[in-house]
């Protein structure tokens, strides 16, 4: 694919919002970015634009997320970047969203104590056959429902 991805440093401006969806669970909040610049003049660091965007993360990184992350706090996020445009009470508004693949916070601002998760299904062996497992379990399988842990 010849997706574009992003990593953005910036806060969290709004609460995030999760969701169960029939895709999987999905959280979504606002993310502030604003740009610093060195003020050779002033001698000084000085705020350059804020710019917002609309992170989405699905599944576990979204439940995790919406776990962790309070409004206030920084962020790395990575993910995919896209670009929307839409017509709003007769005006045509750019909207730019990002689908998260990884967030976590920013340690050069602030310490964070991590907690694994634990998982939801158990996970197979790697060496075990997935079909016999799911018929172990009277299940009828069809090739598209089965992934590999």
């Amino acid at each position: 694919m010849n997706d574009t991805t992003v990593t953005l440093v910036g806060n969290v401006a709004t609460a995030v919002e999760y969701r169960d969806t029939v895709a999987g669970g999905v959280a979504r909040f606002r993310f502030a970015v604003t740009a610093r610049r060195w003020d050779r003049e002033r001698g000084l660091w000085s705020d350059g634009n804020t710019s917002f965007y609309t992170v989405s993360a699905w599944r576990s990184l979204g439940a995790n997320l919406a776990a962790s992350v309070s409004v206030g706090e920084p962020l790395v996020v990575h993910g995919r970047l896209k670009v929307r445009e839409e017509e709003r009470d007769g005006q045509r508004k750019t909207f730019v969203d990002v689908d998260a693949v990884a967030v976590g916070h920013d340690l050069s601002r602030g310490t964070a104590a991590f907690r694994r998760a634990a998982r939801a299904e158990p996970r197979t062996q790697p060496d075990q056959d997935l079909w016999a497992v799911a018929a172990e379990g009277g299940t009828a399988v069809t090739p598209q429902l089965v992934t590999a842990p």
